[in-house]
């Protein structure tokens, strides 16, 4: 879909509805999650999938399916956050009516197993949404304060400096790009390849993020992705802090950079690694279907539009 359909703004006082679509989350995180919104000053909803377990499910598919499009057809809620990742999005991403979503367009946040709804709702809808934090990690040692002031300052439409890379960043291919973003979890790209839910990397920044796989994991999806065109004519690449596995002892390894070199060098666009997104901390808030800008020499991020409509 090429027509971009930006939520309104977050303010104060309004109503957030809290959804889990994939994983299950515990009693005390909710409970935690639901203090801590209220502290920041918005009112909170929780939808039936919240409360639910179905083994690794947050519920079955037919309540965080139903979950989902009542959270949007909600009058009163003015965002909808997700809980957690884990596993389940992939299961209801051809259950959802997305007309619902369509004609009732409002904020919609999460990353890591989000990804495929966050490319569903984009391509099908037009809808901008946001890879940003989620709600269970607003508990405990997961928490990190930098990570949802970003976020609430994104989803009111003020001014975000350009994000900083991470300790962990290097230059692939230097450059600068500007366009639309796309991308979030590798795994959930990969899984989505032949898909009607494959991301659309056309003329887009890739973002790129994962979590606890070894490096032979992530070259296997990085080459998937690679098959099947999704590097051919991205104008940038932004790859996140990846916190890589340990390799098992009896099956070496090669050198990270260098594998991730071998992908993305001869491509000869803009492209780093090291950004402070997904399953690392800070974890900035970028919008999927937004304007961005990168500078891979300096791994700089900047949103270059408002995201979401002023009111």
């Amino acid at each position: 879909m090429d027509s971009v359909i930006k939520p309104e703004a977050l303010r104060p006082g309004d109503t957030i509805g809290l959804i889990a679509p994939a994983g299950p989350v515990r009693e005390k995180e909710l409970e935690n999650c639901i203090r801590m919104l209220s502290g920041f000053g918005y009112a909170v909803k929780t939808g039936r999938s919240a409360g639910k377990a179905y083994g690794y499910l947050a519920g079955k598919d037919s309540y965080r399916t139903e979950d989902l499009e009542s959270m949007f057809l909600d009058p009163e809620v003015k965002a909808v956050f997700c809980l957690r990742g884990g596993y389940g999005s992939l299961r209801i991403i051809d259950r959802i009516d997305y007309e619902v979503i369509r004609r009732h367009p409002k904020i919609f946040v999460g990353y890591s197993d989000i990804t495929a709804l966050h490319i569903a709702i984009r391509q099908i809808c037009g809808l901008v949404t946001f890879h940003g934090p989620m709600g269970a990690e607003l508990s405990g040692e997961r928490y990190n304060e930098e990570s949802w002031n970003v976020l609430f300052s994104v989803l009111s439409g003020r001014d975000v400096e350009g994000y900083p890379p991470n300790e962990h960043f290097f230059s692939i291919v230097p450059g600068v790009a500007e366009g639309e973003l796309t991308g979030g979890n590798l795994s959930l790209l990969r899984s989505a390849v032949g898909t009607p839910y494959e991301v659309d990397t056309r003329d887009k920044i890739l973002l790129l993020e994962d979590v606890n796989e070894e490096v032979y994991a992530i070259d296997g999806m990085l080459n998937q992705l690679r098959l099947a065109g999704k590097f051919e004519h991205v104008r940038g690449v932004i790859l996140s802090d990846f916190r890589l596995a340990e390799p098992g002892r009896d099956k070496p390894s090669i050198p990270f950079r260098e594998m991730i070199e071998t992908f993305f060098t001869p491509l000869g666009i803009p492209c780093f690694y090291g950004f402070s997104a997904g399953h690392c901390r800070p974890n900035f808030t970028l919008p999927i279907g937004g304007k961005v800008r990168m500078d891979s020499a300096r791994g700089r991020v900047q949103i270059t539009e408002p995201p979401v409509i002023p009111t």
